[in-house]
């Protein structure tokens, strides 16, 4: 934050802050309203302003947390393009929440895991963060927003990052040289995100590099989670990763569709609702 930085320690006009936050945004390509509130020295509802007076003027798009260029948005609208990182975080918020900490309640102290790179199984680390009774977790992701988001937790929690090619906007590690470390390591339970879930096709991804690395953590494990809200059931995407029967248990939330829901039971994948109390580790 260039310009920005520079101009910390006096006051700004709101043109000029506009001006300087748009410059930022189109940069970056993913600017934080705590980011603008930092940087210009407002309150985090002047920077908010800012944003939202940007977007009236068709200048940026609003996501959740902050903003993205125009273009961006017009990109989004594309039926076969892959949200980024940033736009599922603003999807389906609360359930996610809600899965993320079903699905950590599963874990225990002294276990290794892996959580797979996503928005869901990132909400299932910030609920193991949450989790003051675990100890000796060994975590493996392929996540930087992951790995980032347990780092304070060390020596608590270790943390392994696979290694690979970072995937641009998605945050997430892939082929060549994710696999390597996968092919030497077993753990006790595997979080698998996804962007379906069907009774006939399986879990399926939109990304085939994505795919395959979340097929190999499931091959790593010896149980192996799906994590996915409920807009996700029904859905079939490109990158099959697996049947519905290589996995042990599905976490999604309330508004999953019942009868789909139990098809999936009647498949043999066992269904737990987010709201529901009770953990079947």
């Amino acid at each position: 934050m260039t310009d920005a930085a520079a101009v910390t320690n006096a006051p700004i006009d709101a043109p000029r802050r506009r001006e300087l936050a748009l410059a930022l945004v189109a940069e970056r390509g993913f600017v934080r309203v705590a980011e603008l509130s930092s940087a210009f020295g407002v309150t985090t509802v002047t920077a908010r302003a800012d944003l939202d007076a940007l977007e009236r003027q068709g200048a940026i798009r609003r996501v959740h947390g902050g903003a993205v260029p125009l273009s961006s948005a017009v990109e989004a609208e594309r039926p076969d393009r892959e949200p980024t990182f940033e736009e599922a975080l603003a999807a389906s918020v609360e359930p996610k929440r809600r899965i993320g900490e079903h699905a950590a309640a599963m874990v225990r102290s002294g276990q290794s895991i892996i959580l797979d790179v996503g928005t869901t199984t990132l909400q299932i680390a910030r609920a193991l963060r949450a989790r003051t009774d675990l100890e000796d977790l060994v975590v493996f992701t392929n996540g930087i927003s992951i790995a980032l988001e347990l780092e304070d937790e060390i020596p608590r929690f270790t943390v392994v990052v696979t290694g690979g090619t970072l995937r641009p906007k998605q945050h997430s590690l892939v082929h060549p040289l994710a696999g390597s470390m996968l092919d030497e390591v077993h753990v006790d339970l595997a979080f698998i995100g996804c962007n379906g879930v069907d009774p006939a096709h399986g879990v399926t991804n939109a990304n085939l590099p994505e795919a395959a690395v979340k097929a190999l953590m499931l091959r790593a494990a010896a149980r192996s989670v799906v994590v996915a809200d409920g807009s996700k059931l029904g859905e079939v995407h490109l990158g099959r990763i697996a049947p519905i029967d290589a996995f042990d248990v599905l976490v999604t939330d309330a508004a999953a569709p019942t009868p789909l829901v139990a098809e999936l039971e009647a498949s043999g994948l066992a269904v737990q609702l987010a709201q529901d109390p009770r953990v079947d580790a």
